[in-house]
């Protein structure tokens, strides 16, 4: 029973919290030390599956929750070293975050329904990792969705409104995702004639046109829920969360579901190479893009989520060349440093008192030490700095994707080295601007001070996993047999990794040292260039900003693509819907109600035949009998 405790405790957690929430006063203090529990429970759970798993799955098989026709969905739980891996980041890391929210959230009235959501939030993720088939998969994917949207909402009353509008934003992009991904599975029951993931990789053969069509309307879904192109424009806008919900959410989970999904489907998306070719594609673009705007962020937090819409375009990108364990090496070392630099965010927002723009803020090193350390480690890991956990995960996905073919392989190893370059620069340019040259707020109106224990403790323990979390994937260049990740995952990727190196053999592990080192160089470069202009604050670059002009203009505005959307999809459909409402209104309803009209005035008029006088109907009855005998007497007159 430890596969589903692993759901069932942070659901109890969830309801527990939800009637403290209820009940009101000092009962509400409870919430976060229950929230926090339930999700370590859960944790020592997955741990423990975790140490007893051998080459099989561990399954739970429960009780059949859907029966239609040919259709029967099992409430079925699958434990493998893809899933086990997934579940220790999600109740690890959400543990984590559970407990600085302790701290964060100390003072918020409504703190415990913000654990409740919490809570529900590690359930629905956990089942979506852990559900054995599609439709299962599926509600834990809507789950994520939809507690998203209540905690990007969460404080729905402040800046007018605006953390409504941002949560509303992101539930209807990641709708229009969903609906590829229903129409996916549609496909895939109507192909295979089952939605159990095991029992379709058993035997995944079908025509090639249909895996394609199957294969892209998943990448769908996923564009969605990872924030890709054209679907990413909700994540930026979700920081108007509270700092634990952008860590937990859209930096070490939920935003990792499309990837963890592609990469659960592989054996269908490697015999497809126009759906790898989109995978790959889309996911370098959206990488450097989003490396370009965060360039130019003032709010901490955006240069945050900017990193982590590009650093899922890596992601991506390592899925679509055939690096599938590459590109979960990287959802685990992007957990470890994202959510630490998002709660570090945190930590300098709570000590400065709600102030989010980096060009406010300035030698914070000297009162806010602990968050400055473990903030520098993220940054290192971020930035790819040697031997950190993100040089190993990122400087993999660029091995494999050189690797991919001569000249599609090279293209895309180019715009991946230079979004690491741009990464590198726009990390330390916030770190410098953070935490060095000097303070640019008044020190005597505002006092900045370190963060209570229970947010401090949490950036330590992932800063050491930000700095030693890359050495599970040591690449073989430098020891033989060492990739403990990739080996790991060998067995649930086996069959996608099998057909696709088939029909792209990838080269020996000759020029790799070269490789790592233009990493390395790269890395160094972005960061000394990113620390060195930024250093001394913002000032002394104005007259540059002023010279780059429209090019910093352009990136200013986030190439404008929200402005876009208005103008040739949102405007269109406002105008559309307009005019269906006047459609409605003046054409349908006014059919209606004229048909409607004209019975009420002919029934006035009848009414008042109807008027109960005797003399009346006898008058009524001489006139017809009038009419009657002069139209016999005209006829005869005419026949006659």
């Amino acid at each position: 029973m430890l596969l589903p405790a692993i759901i069932l405790l942070p659901l109890v957690g969830a309801v527990i919290c939800g009637l403290l929430h209820a009940r009101g006063g000092d009962a509400r203090k409870l919430a976060g030390p229950i929230a926090s529990s339930a999700v370590l429970l859960a944790l020592a759970c997955s741990v423990a599956l975790f140490l007893r798993l051998g080459e099989s799955a561990i399954v739970y098989d429960g009780f059949t929750w859907i029966s239609a026709g040919n259709l029967h969905i099992p409430f079925k739980l699958t434990f493998d070293q893809l899933s086990g891996f997934m579940a220790l980041i999600v109740t690890g890391v959400g543990l984590l975050i559970h407990v600085y929210s302790i701290g964060y959230m100390a003072h918020d009235e409504g703190k415990a329904k913000y654990f409740a959501y919490l809570n529900l939030f590690i359930f629905a993720m956990s089942l979506l990792v852990l559900g054995a088939n599609l439709p299962l998969l599926f509600v834990g994917w809507e789950g994520v969705g939809a507690m998203s949207y209540l905690l990007i909402g969460f404080w729905y009353d402040k800046d007018e409104g605006w953390p409504a509008k941002a949560g509303q934003k992101a539930f209807i992009a990641n709708r229009i995702g969903d609906a590829g991904f229903v129409i996916g599975m549609f496909l895939l029951f109507k192909t295979f004639g089952t939605l159990d993931i095991a029992t379709i990789a058993a035997n995944p053969t079908a025509a090639a046109g249909t895996i394609t069509l199957i294969c892209l309307l998943l990448f769908v879904g996923a564009t969605g829920k990872s924030a890709q192109i054209p679907l990413f424009v909700w994540l930026p806008d979700a920081m108007a969360g509270p700092t634990p919900v952008s860590a937990l959410i859209h930096a070490a989970t939920m935003v990792t579901a499309g990837v963890y999904m592609v990469s659960r489907m592989s054996f269908l998306f490697a015999q497809s190479a126009v759906a790898m070719a989109v995978v790959a594609t889309i996911g370098a673009a959206t990488a450097l893009l989003a490396a370009t705007i965060a360039l130019v962020q003032r709010d901490i937090k955006k240069v945050l989520a900017y990193s982590t819409v590009s650093q899922l375009g890596y992601m991506f990108l390592a899925c679509g060349v055939g690096a599938w364990s590459a590109a979960i090496f990287h959802v685990g070392t992007h957990a470890f440093f994202k959510a630490l630099l998002f709660l570090g965010a945190g930590s300098v927002i709570h000590g400065l008192h709600d102030e989010q723009d980096s060009f406010k803020m300035g030698g914070l090193k000297k009162w806010m030490p602990t968050t400055f350390v473990t903030f520098l480690i993220g940054g290192l890991g971020l930035a790819g700095f040697p031997l950190t956990s993100g040089w190993f995960s990122k400087d993999e996905i660029l091995w494999k994707t050189v690797n991919f073919g001569q000249t599609a392989g090279h293209l895309l190893w180019g715009i991946g080295a230079l979004t690491a370059l741009l990464t590198a620069f726009y990390t330390f340019r916030l770190v410098a601007l953070t935490f060095f040259g000097e303070p640019r707020f008044d020190p005597e109106k505002m006092h900045p001070h370190e963060s209570p224990k229970v947010m401090t403790v949490p950036l330590v323990i992932l800063a050491v996993l930000a700095l030693f979390g890359g050495w599970m994937g040591i690449p073989p260049v430098i020891a033989e047999n060492a990739n403990w990740i990739e080996h790991w995952l060998e067995a649930p990727l086996a069959a996608g990794t099998a057909i696709w190196t088939g029909t792209h053999p990838h080269a020996g592990h000759q020029g790799e040292v070269m490789f790592m080192t233009i990493s390395s160089v790269i890395a160094v470069v972005g960061i000394a260039a990113g620390f060195a202009l930024y250093r001394r604050g913002p000032e002394r670059l104005a007259g540059l900003t002023r010279r780059l002009g429209p090019a910093h203009a352009l990136l200013l505005g986030k190439w404008f693509i929200d402005e876009l959307y208005e103008l040739f999809i949102l405007g269109p459909l406002a105008l559309l819907s307009k005019a269906a409402a006047w459609f409605d209104l003046h054409v349908v309803d006014g059919v209606v109600n004229g048909i409607g009209r004209s019975c009420r005035r002919l029934s006035d008029l009848s009414g008042r035949l109807q008027s109960g006088h005797l003399q009346h109907y006898a008058l009524w009855m001489a006139g017809g009998t009038t009419v009657l005998i002069t139209w016999v007497i005209i006829q005869a007159w005419f026949q006659g």
